[in-house]
C-alpha cells in the first residue's frame, strides 16, 4: 500500500516539476486511512500544476500519450492556490479536498459523501470517481461522485455534453479565461434541450453561435454525424430521459479530445506525436453565416451570393439606407404588415436552417403538413412553421432569428405573409385571368366601399344603445336577440368627467384602448375604458363585455356602472378602483412595502369567490379566459375584483368546452389545452388561478422568472420544491409575516393542484374554495403542472405532445 502511495506521489511530483514554469517546494498527498487508496490510470495522469506563466496551482487530469502537457479537466479552476502547501486527500466520509496546510483554508471540495469505505480512483477514461468499497467500475450507477459530470473546457471519449430530464443534470462546456488562467471563462457551449435540439454557444449571456437543429442524421446542414470517421465515433442521444453529445475514440493509439478555446473557437483536435502537435479534424464555425443572427431578424445568409444577407421573397429590409452601407443588423420586415383577420398564406422556402426563436411550439405528434399549417393559421401571432424531420410540426412566433441557405441538406420552411405575396410569385398565371381578377377585385372594392358609406351614415343616426350578445366566433356577424338594460351616459358628460380625456387622467392601456379616470358631477369617481377608433377586434371585445358584464353583480367582479355610444365613440363605465391593479402589489416590491400573508389570503380567496360566482351562481356560465394580475382590481380595503371581460365567453345549457379557432389571451396564464388545441372551459380559468396563486405566494412572475439552478418557470420552480419538500422556500422573502406552515404549504398545494397539465386532475373552484376554507381538509398530491419548463417535455398535454418554450414574452395571442 505505502508503496502505491509513494508511486503517487512521485508521479504528481515529477509533472508539476516538468510542467510548471519554475522550481518550487514538493506538495504533500495525504491520504485519511488505509482504506483509502488513489490508483494511477494507464492512460491519465492525476497531479498539481501550474500553467505556464503562472504560479497559481491546481489539481488536474492530462493525458499520458500528449507529450505536449495538456490539461483537460481542473478541478479547482475557480480558487487556485498561491503556494506550495496544497493537499489534496478524500475524507473518511467521501469528500475529496483541495486545502492548504498552511492555512488550514479549503479551496475546493467534490460534496461527495460515501457510505462504505471510500474509494478515490482515477479510471482509464480520465475520470476521476468517489465509489464505495471495490465494486466494479462499469457504469455510473454506483459512483457517488465523478469528474465527467463536472467537465471543463474539454470534452473527451466517454463524456457528455447535455441533459438528464429525468434527475436536471446539465452537463456543458465553458473556455478557460486565457491559456494562463483555467478560470471560468465568457464561453459556454451547450444543448438546448428545447423541442428542437441544438448545440448553442454563448459568450457571457449572449448567443454567438448554434449547430442548427437535429434531425435525427444532422444538425442544421451539416454531414451526417455518423459519417465514417478514422479518428472518433460521435452519438447524438434525444429520447425522453436524455438529450446529449458524446463520441468514443476510434484510433486508440492517438488521443482526440472536443475543447472550447479561451477566444471562443469550437474544434475537435487530434494529436499528432510525429510532429508534436495538435491537428484539427473539425472546426464548427465554418464562415461568415455561421455567426449568429448576421442578417438580423428575418433576414437569410447565403453564403452563396454576395452580400450574403438577403431578405426572403415578401420581405424588405427594416433599414433600406442601413444595408446600403452592409449593416443588416435591422433585419427584415414584411412588405405588406399582417394583422388578425386579413387574408394570409405561406412561402416555402427549401432547405433552410431552421430559425432560433425563444417563442415556438412543438408538437411531435402531428405529421401531416396541412394540420401543421392549420394550426399556424389558427394562431395570428405564429409567423412561421415546419415540419421538422425529428421533432414534428414546429410553429414560431414574433421575428424569425438566424436563417441561412444550404447548398444541400436542411429543411423546409414556411413563412407567412399576405396572400397577396405568396400569389405574386406564383409562376405561370395567365394573363385573363390575372385582368379578370384584377377587375373582379376592383368591383368588389366599390361594392364595399359603398356598403360602408351606407353602413356609417345608418349608424350616425342611432342614438339608442345598440343590442348586442356574444359574437360568434365562426365570423363576424351578431345575433340581436335581446336589449341591453343598461345606464347610457353622454359623451358630453364623459367628457367633462375626463376633462376632455387629458391625458394627465390616463390610468392604462391595452389593445382594447385607454383607460380614464373620471369624476361625475355628482362626485363618484369612475374608470372609462374608451375603444380605440382602429380596433377592429376592440368593437367585438366591447359588444362581448356589454352583455356579459351588465348582467354580473358580485363584490368580487368589478361594477360596469354604463356605456356610452355615439357615432365612433363607444365607451364602457366602471366604478373607479383607487388601488390599481394587482399586479402592482406583488410584483418588484419592496421590504416594508410588501403585501403582508393575511392580505394575499384574502385576495386569494376573494379571486376564487368570484371565479366560482362566473362558473356557477350567474345567470350565465362565463369562462374568463383571460385572467392574470393585472386585470384584477383591489379597492380601498384591498379587496379584489375580476375585470376586463372582453375575452369572455358565455356557456348555455350542458355545454361544457368549446373549441375556438382564434386563441385570444396571454402567455403564462394560458391553459395547455386552450394555447395549443383552441380548447376552453371552465378549468381553463382555473389554471390561470392557478398561476396567480403561486405568483401572489411567491411575489414572482410566472412569465420571466429565473432561477441561477435551473431554467424552470415559477410553476416548474414550485414544482421541483414541492418534490424536495421544500415549498416553504417559494414564500415571498419581503413579507414581514411569514404564514403559518400549514396556511402558507396549503395555499401552494392548491395553486398546484390547479395547473395540473391535464384539466381533468384540476379541480372546481367550489373544490378550491372548500380546500381554502378548511384547514384540517386532506387534499390530493398534485400532479406534474402544464408549461412549466423550456425544455421539451417527454409527454404533452392531453394527448399530444406539444411543449412550449416559457422564454416567451408577455403577449396576446390574438390582437386586441
Amino acid at each position: 500500500m505505502k508503496l502505491l502511495l509513494y508511486l503517487f506521489s512521485f508521479a504528481f511530483v515529477s509533472f508539476y516539476k516538468s510542467f510548471a514554469a519554475d522550481t518550487i517546494e514538493p506538495y504533500q498527498t495525504l491520504l485519511d486511512n488505509d482504506q483509502t487508496l488513489i490508483s494511477i490510470a494507464e492512460e491519465f495522469e492525476l497531479g498539481f500544476f501550474s500553467p505556464s506563466n503562472s504560479t497559481n496551482r491546481y489539481i488536474g487530469i492530462w493525458s499520458k500519450k500528449v507529450s505536449q502537457p495538456t490539461v483537460v479537466w481542473v478541478a479547482n479552476r475557480d480558487n487556485p492556490l498561491s503556494d506550495s502547501y496544497g493537499v489534496f486527500t478524500i475524507s473518511q466520509t467521501g469528500n475529496v479536498l483541495i486545502f492548504s496546510n498552511k492555512s488550514g483554508i479549503t479551496y475546493w471540495s467534490s460534496n461527495s459523501s460515501s457510505n462504505g469505505p471510500p474509494i478515490l480512483r482515477l479510471l482509464d477514461t480520465g475520470n476521476l470517481v468517489v465509489k464505495d468499497g471495490d465494486g466494479d467500475d462499469n457504469g455510473n450507477e454506483n459512483y457517488n461522485w465523478q469528474s465527467f459530470e463536472h467537465p471543463g473546457d474539454t470534452l473527451i471519449a466517454g463524456m457528455k455534453q447535455g441533459w438528464n430530464l429525468k434527475t436536471g443534470q446539465h452537463w456543458y462546456l465553458t473556455s478557460w479565461k486565457s491559456p494562463q488562467d483555467p478560470s471560468t471563462g465568457s464561453y459556454r457551449y451547450q444543448i438546448d434541450p428545447r423541442g428542437l435540439p441544438q448545440l448553442v454557444q454563448y459568450k457571457d449571456s449572449e448567443v454567438v453561435y448554434r449547430t442548427g437543429p437535429w434531425d435525427g442524421v444532422r444538425f442544421g446542414g451539416d454531414p451526417p454525424l455518423k459519417n465514417e470517421n478514422p479518428i472518433f465515433k460521435p452519438t447524438f442521444v434525444f429520447n425522453t430521459t436524455h438529450v446529449y453529445y458524446t463520441f468514443e475514440n476510434e484510433d486508440h493509439a492517438s488521443f482526440s479530445r472536443f475543447w472550447v478555446n479561451p477566444s471562443g473557437s469550437l474544434q475537435h483536435l487530434r494529436w499528432n506525436e510525429n510532429g508534436k502537435e495538435w491537428t484539427t479534424v473539425f472546426t464548427l464555425q465554418k464562415d461568415e453565416c455561421d455567426t449568429f443572427g448576421r442578417c438580423g431578424p428575418n433576414g437569410v445568409c447565403d453564403i452563396n451570393k454576395n452580400p450574403v444577407c438577403q431578405c426572403p421573397i415578401g420581405f424588405v429590409p427594416k433599414a433600406p439606407q442601413d444595408w446600403i452601407r452592409l449593416d443588416t443588423s435591422g433585419g427584415c420586415v414584411p412588405k405588406i404588415k399582417l394583422s388578425c383577420g386579413m387574408d394570409v398564406g405561406f412561402k416555402k422556402f427549401h432547405r433552410m436552417k431552421l430559425p432560433y426563436g425563444t417563442e415556438f411550439l412543438v408538437n411531435r405528434m402531428v405529421t401531416k403538413q396541412d394540420e401543421c399549417e392549420a394550426a399556424c393559421l389558427r394562431n395570428c401571432s405564429c409567423t412561421a412553421y415546419a415540419m421538422a424531420r425529428i421533432s414534428g410540426c414546429v410553429l414560431w412566433f414574433k421575428d424569425l432569428l438566424d436563417i441561412r441557405a444550404y447548398n444541400e441538406f436542411g429543411q423546409d420552411l414556411y413563412i407567412r405573409m399576405a396572400a397577396s405575396e405568396v400569389e405574386s410569385n406564383n409562376k405561370g398565371k395567365r394573363t385573363a385571368l390575372i385582368i379578370s381578377l384584377s377587375v373582379l377585385s376592383v368591383f368588389l372594392i366599390l361594392v364595399m366601399v359603398s356598403g360602408c358609406i351606407i353602413r356609417k351614415r345608418t349608424y350616425s343616426n342611432k342614438s339608442q344603445v345598440e343590442r348586442i350578445v356574444n359574437p360568434d366566433e365562426a365570423g363576424d356577424h351578431y345575433q340581436t336577440d335581446e336589449d341591453i338594460e343598461l345606464p347610457s351616459f353622454s359623451l358630453a358628460t364623459i367628457s367633462i368627467a375626463t376633462s376632455n380625456f387629458s391625458s394627465t387622467n390616463i390610468l392604462g392601456q391595452g389593445g382594447f384602448g385607454i383607460v380614464y379616470k373620471g369624476t361625475l358631477p355628482n362626485g363618484q369617481e369612475i374608470a372609462v375604458k374608451r375603444l380605440s377608433e382602429d380596433s377592429r377586434q376592440g368593437l367585438k371585445e366591447f359588444k362581448n363585455e356589454v352583455i356579459l358584464i351588465s348582467k354580473l353583480q358580485h363584490r368580487n367582479l368589478v361594477r360596469l356602472l354604463g356605456c356610452c355610444i355615439l357615432r365612433e365613440d363607444r365607451m364602457l363605465i366602471y366604478e373607479y378602483l383607487p388601488k390599481k391593479s394587482l399586479d402592482l402589489y406583488i410584483f418588484d416590491q419592496t421590504k416594508g412595502t410588501a403585501l403582508d400573508w393575511r392580505r394575499r389570503f384574502n385576495i386569494i380567496v376573494g379571486i376564487a369567490r368570484g371565479l366560482l360566482y362566473l362558473h356557477r351562481d350567474s345567470r350565465l356560465r362565463i369562462i374568463h379566459r383571460d385572467l392574470k394580475t393585472s386585470n384584477v382590481l383591489l379597492d380601498n380595503e384591498m379587496n379584489p375584483k375580476i375585470s376586463d371581460f372582453g375575452l369572455a365567453r358565455a356557456f348555455g345549457g350542458d355545454v361544457t368546452e368549446i373549441n375556438t379557432k382564434r386563441v385570444m389571451g396571454t402567455y403564462g396564464y394560458m391553459s395547455p389545452e386552450y394555447a395549443i388545441d383552441g380548447l376552453f372551459s371552465m378549468k381553463s380559468d382555473v389554471f390561470s388561478f392557478g398561476v396567480m396563486v403561486l405568483e401572489i405566494v411567491s411575489g414572482k412572475k410566472n412569465r420571466g422568472f429565473s432561477h441561477p439552478e435551473h431554467d424552470l418557470n415559477l410553476l416548474g420552480h414550485a414544482w421541483k420544491l414541492w418534490n424536495e419538500d421544500r415549498a416553504m422556500d417559494l414564500m415571498d422573502s419581503l413579507m414581514e409575516k411569514i404564514p403559518a406552515s400549514s396556511e402558507g404549504l396549503r395555499c401552494i398545494q392548491i395553486g398546484l393542484l390547479c395547473v395540473q397539465k391535464r384539466p381533468e386532475d384540476r379541480p372546481l373552484m367550489s373544490s378550491v374554495l372548500m380546500m381554502l376554507d378548511s384547514e384540517n381538509a386532506s387534499l390530493p398530491q398534485p400532479k406534474e403542472p402544464g408549461f412549466y419548463t423550456e425544455r421539451v417535455l417527454p409527454e404533452s398535454p392531453f394527448g399530444s405532445t406539444w411543449s412550449m418554450s416559457n422564454e416567451v414574452t408577455v403577449t396576446t395571442l390574438h390582437g386586441r
